[in-house]
């Protein structure tokens, strides 16, 4: 290597550097350099440090990104919904000043706990209180002794409404203390309420009390007269909020997977079990030994109010659920295709295979979870009629054709959900002129084309489509439910 620019004194300088260690080496060497060239030196090392910072900084930014690809991706897979599920942004929490904190024991089946558990979030938002995690009924004719975390997901029901109002899984620690000392106030608020009974009555009970527990929370708003955003924070917290806890959803949507691989599938709400027979008074078809275990059963519960029934006029009168012999004359009725899978959403039908046997006669491919899946999948849920019903609810809400037979909880509440995902096919029984066309068709005075053609037209306008929501001022038991037809939170329908 020449140095050209370097004198003989210099020469004999590098060769007595030989000897020493390279580090000095290398500064003599950088000292005897030309100005111009140590500076371009210094300046191809700063960029080849610069080239390497900006190299290390991308190479990290990738990562990182890479890392909350798969963060976000390992969420997505843990956050259900009751039909599908979403990546989501937990909403930025909403501040106020809180005026109390709000216990619910929820009362009722399922259905009428979730509706409920939708009023009390509708309630404490408007009041500015902290919702307490509800309790679930544990007490009821099911026995059934789920939490919220067992039928909901618990936090994502927290975190999906924190702009709305803060729900705590439990009192904070001074509240908790309070409690040890003195008496929860405890009271049930009055049934079809509107807000101005929360803001004029119960708010001062916070302002005196600081803890409030609602001992019922089943139809404690009004179905109508509310303002636009409390009948949307309903919806809201129904069909947004509440999803199942994830065992549910998954075993819910492993049944969904299994019927659309055979098919499209329509979801019978059999309302035919023995207690529904038992309470209604509903004996058509039974034999006299399942009357008399009928009434007794019915006798045996003091709060089913009603122990004197006649059967033939309740039924007359539309009241009684259909059995699954006029279920199966009435589907033939409406052309459901013979092939199509039915799935029955409830427990065990009264009467056994005996009494299915014209439905499965009809409709060969009748089916139901028990024979959809193996037995282990269904072993964790079957001591808890809540969680099967959970089940059963997302299926319904799934399905191709929801029919309800009964007018029950399950029935308005899934009814509405459907209208909500797009008014989907629901059949809503007219059952009064149901039974007058089967009792003339089984009489021989009508043919069959005589009775199908009756059942069309009785339900050309009852197949879950746009409708008003019926009002009926001061009889809010005799009109239309609003978790039935939520139409606030629906696509505008024009008057008649």
């Amino acid at each position: 290597m020449g140095y050209s620019n370097v004198n003989m004194e210099d020469t004999e300088l590098i060769r007595e550097e030989n000897e020493k260690p390279y580090s000095k080496m290398k500064a003599n060497y950088i000292r005897l350099m030309k100005p111009e060239k140590f500076k371009t030196l210094i300046i191809a090392r700063i960029r080849i440090a610069e080239i390497k910072f900006w190299a290390v900084r991308i190479v990290s930014m990738l990562l990182v990104w890479a890392i909350a690809v798969q963060l976000m991706a390992l969420g997505n897979s843990m956050v259900g919904h009751t039909v599908a599920r979403h990546s989501y942004y937990w909403p930025p929490a909403r501040v106020y000043e809180n005026n109390g904190y709000l216990m619910v024991s929820s009362n009722g089946g399922l259905n009428q706990m979730r509706s409920g558990i939708c009023d009390m979030v509708a309630i404490a938002r408007f009041l500015n209180v902290t919702l307490i995690v509800p309790e679930l009924d544990n007490t009821s004719f099911w026995n059934d002794h789920s939490q919220f975390a067992d039928i909901f997901d618990v936090n994502y029901f927290i975190a999906s409404l924190r702009d709305e109002v803060r729900i705590l899984k439990e009192l904070p620690p001074v509240q908790k203390k309070k409690l040890e000392i003195e008496t929860m106030y405890s009271m049930p608020p009055i049934s079809w309420s509107n807000m101005t009974y929360y803001y004029n009555v119960i708010i001062p009970r916070f302002k005196t009390y600081e803890i409030v527990h609602f001992t019922k929370s089943d139809a404690r708003l009004a179905n109508n007269g509310l303002p636009g955003e409390v009948q949307k924070l309903r919806c809201r917290v129904n069909y947004q909020a509440l999803r199942f806890a994830p065992p549910i959803e998954a075993l819910a949507k492993k049944i969904v997977k299994i019927l659309r691989q055979r098919g499209p599938f329509l979801v019978l709400h059999l309302r035919y079990e023995m207690d529904m027979i038992a309470f209604s008074g509903c004996n058509e078809g039974c034999n006299d030994q399942e009357v008399k275990e009928l009434t007794e059963m019915r006798y045996a519960y003091p709060w089913w109010k009603e122990k004197e029934i006649d059967s033939v006029a309740k039924r007359q009168a539309g009241l009684c659920p259909l059995t699954p012999e006029e279920t199966a004359l009435t589907l033939k009725a409406l052309d459901i295709d013979s092939n199509m899978q039915i799935y029955i959403a409830a427990g065990d039908i009264y009467g056994g295979e005996r009494r299915l046997a014209a439905l499965r006669a009809a409709y060969p491919n009748l089916v139901k979870k028990e024979t959809l899946l193996p037995p282990s999948d269904l072993k964790p849920f079957q001591a808890y009629s809540n969680r099967m019903a959970a089940l059963d609810y997302y299926v319904a809400v799934a399905s191709d054709i929801f029919v309800p037979t009964n007018g029950g909880n399950m029935a308005k509440v899934v009814e509405g959900h459907r209208r909500f995902l797009g008014f989907k096919k629901t059949i809503l029984l007219e059952r009064k002129i149901l039974v007058e066309l089967i009792d003339e068709y089984t009489g021989g005075t009508l043919t069959w084309d005589e009775l199908s053609l009756g059942v069309k037209e009785a339900h050309k306008d009852r197949m879950g489509g746009p409708a008003k929501r019926l009002e009926v001022p001061g009889k809010p038991k005799e009109e239309d439910y609003f978790y039935t037809n939520p139409q606030e939170c629906l696509p505008q329908v024009d008057e008649p």
